[in-house]
């Protein structure tokens, strides 16, 4: 009796190692691309009907998800606004209440503005990667590269990004985009 029970231990023991072995891969992204400010994610993503995990792709990359984060220029909050790209955003909702910059550092408000502004963009632009690349480096940017033949074959979507940074930035954000929807597509 003492033999079998000593057997079952050591095959529970090996089952749920391998069992680990093969979960890895996922426990490992789930902890690299988490699921943070769910309530705010979703409530942007329902008013504006972009994506969750794109928004939850660019908090990963602007941020990791630090409230607190402000970037060399200026940039404030979960979803790294700018002041500028903050008072456009306020103007285009036509948002009255008393929401100030300084009030990207909430992460409500931040996530609601962000994801805004990536809706006014993807209307813009029909494209995911060139609305990307606009919340990154600016729709003056991407409207001079839309000009170019170079750049883009139906002066609609980004065929080729001529700034490194830029380019880099939107492989990255739709690298963690498609990370987060492989993850969690289960979620929805």
């Amino acid at each position: 009796m003492r033999k079998r029970l000593s057997n079952f231990l050591l095959i529970a023991f090996f089952g749920a190692i391998i069992i680990g072995i093969l979960n890895i891969e996922n426990i490992c992204k789930k902890y690299i691309y988490p699921i943070e400010y769910g309530s705010y994610v979703e409530k942007a993503a329902y008013e504006t009907d972009i994506d969750k995990y794109l928004i939850y792709a660019v908090i990963k990359t602007e941020s990791n998800f630090n409230p607190d984060a402000t970037s060399d220029v200026g940039a404030r909050g979960l979803m790294q606004l700018m002041e500028d790209a903050f008072e456009w955003v306020k103007f285009r909702m036509n948002d009255e209440r008393d929401i100030s910059y300084d009030d990207m550092y909430t992460p409500e408000y931040n996530v609601e503005y962000g994801s805004y502004l990536i809706m006014l963009l993807y209307e813009e632009y029909g494209d995911v990667e060139t609305a990307v690349a606009a919340y990154h480096s600016g729709r003056g940017s991407v409207n001079e590269w839309l000009k170019s033949k170079e750049y883009s074959l139906d002066s609609k979507t980004l065929d080729k990004i001529p700034s490194d940074t830029t380019s880099h930035y939107v492989n990255k954000v739709m690298k963690a985009y498609e990370a987060y929807t492989n993850l969690y597509e289960d979620d929805k």
